[in-house]
């Protein structure tokens, strides 16, 4: 990797690092505020949610071609904008019209940064670099939103809208810094992948081709079983098990949540170390069997009656144990559709990994609050231990589907591009 690009690597990781700042601001407000500030009412911000999940799913099978005709920069730069101004909409709105098409105006921006970035991303980085740039990025998100919820949570008040209105306010510039940031980044004229898997000429179509791939359709699956076992499960199915069941008081919630982002924070350059060169089929295994160990820990934590502090500590390991299986995921999965997509098609495979994740965790939210909700909660909790195991065996049959590179493309390495990367990894880990 070149200084150059390593410049702009840097350049898009800050941006994003600040984004995910301004977001930490208003996501854990975003009911409340619908419902209680702007007095819209419970159902108005049901709505609003499920539009920022609808205007995802409705964009994001037209950006993979966007980004592969006009390249990831000029849509990443159209997506912060969109997402700025939805962003500052619902801040000013305060009618039901205005607060909905806000909504749908944030999601979609926010759906078209993704697969963007990643782009950017893997254009500025070798399969070398890649799991560290990956693991960089998802580390500054985290941190980003940790820090961001905490500063925000200092600036709100219930009743006054005007300090909602300073965070949307907050949000919006923040869009706005990243897309000057990404405006301004230079991306190399080839993209630092190469054709590993051999597709129909572009012809006869992208989607064809995405779809004749059998590797990419077996790591969509594995995608969207993971999805919905973690993080569709975040905010609705775990939170009501902990409430409804466990009986954790709803302030211990944010205790496990911040238990949750400080175990990536804390493991996650630990973990890669331990990762990089070992197979992602494997690593990915290892991950399945931690988040088994996570719900068993849940499950039980609903059955110790009588041993509250028992069942606290059992349920905040639990979003604990999700964190270090998420600091393993993210120098594995997203790296992996890279390694997978032919250079020409690196937009739409990441673009239909995103539609994937969307669709987990427009689906996983519904399931399990509905059935914790109607007291299924042993059931639910059997459920996901399923699929985590079922993380496991996707991820070692999607092994003897991958190349040697594809599985573990630091051990493959010549040793001379390794040692001409080494400068470029050391670049990257000092963002953090």
């Amino acid at each position: 990797m070149t200084t150059a690009m390593g410049a702009a690597l840097r350049r898009i990781q800050l941006g994003n690092a600040l984004s995910a700042f301004g977001n930490g601001f208003t996501v854990p407000y975003l009911y409340v505020y619908v419902a209680k500030v702007r007095d819209l009412g419970a159902s108005t911000a049901g709505i609003v949610l499920a539009m920022l999940a609808a205007a995802a799913l409705f964009v994001l099978p037209f950006t993979g071609r966007a980004i592969d005709r006009r390249g990831p920069l000029p849509v990443a730069v159209v997506g912060t904008f969109a997402a700025a101004l939805g962003s500052l909409g619902l801040g000013l709105s305060d009618s039901e019209p205005l607060v909905i098409a806000s909504a749908v105006s944030l999601g979609a921006g926010i759906a078209v940064i993704q697969p963007a970035l990643a782009t950017m991303i893997v254009w500025c980085s070798t399969t070398v670099t890649r799991s560290r740039a990956f693991a960089t990025q998802f580390f500054l998100n985290n941190l980003g939103l940790g820090i961001g919820g905490l500063i925000g949570g200092m600036l709100v008040n219930e009743n006054d809208p005007a300090s909602f209105v300073r965070l949307f306010a907050i949000e919006a510039v923040m869009f706005l810094v990243l897309g000057a940031a990404v405006a301004t980044v230079r991306l190399p004229k080839v993209p630092k992948v190469e054709d590993a898997v051999p597709v129909e000429e572009r012809a006869e179509g992208a989607w064809r081709a995405l779809l004749a791939d059998r590797r990419m359709m077996w790591l969509c699956a594995l995608g969207f079983v993971l999805f919905f076992a973690c993080y569709g499960q975040f905010e609705s199915g775990l939170a009501a098990y902990a409430t409804e069941v466990t009986r954790v008081q709803p302030s211990t919630m944010g205790i496990a949540l911040a238990a949750n982002t400080a175990a990536i924070v804390l493991a996650q350059f630990v973990v890669l170390k331990l990762v990089e060169r070992r197979r992602r089929s494997r690593v990915i295994a290892v991950v399945g069997l931690i988040w088994t160990v996570a719900w068993v820990a849940a499950g039980l934590s609903g059955l110790v009656h009588g041993a509250q502090a028992l069942a606290t500590g059992l349920l905040i390991s639990t979003y604990m144990l999700f964190g270090v299986g998420e600091s393993l995921l993210s120098p594995t999965v997203q790296p992996l559709v890279a390694d997978l997509a032919p250079s020409r098609l690196i937009g739409q495979y990441n673009s239909v990994f995103a539609l994937v994740k969307q669709l987990a965790l427009a689906v996983g939210p519904a399931v399990g609050a509905l059935m914790v909700g109607h007291g299924a909660a042993a059931a639910y909790i059997v459920m996901l231990i399923l699929c985590a195991l079922g993380v496991s065996a996707l991820g070692l049959r999607l092994g003897r589907l991958l190349t040697a590179a594809q599985d573990n493309p630091q051990a493959v390495a010549a040793p001379a591009e390794a040692a001409a990367e080494a400068p470029a990894r050391d670049e990257v880990a000092c963002v953090a």
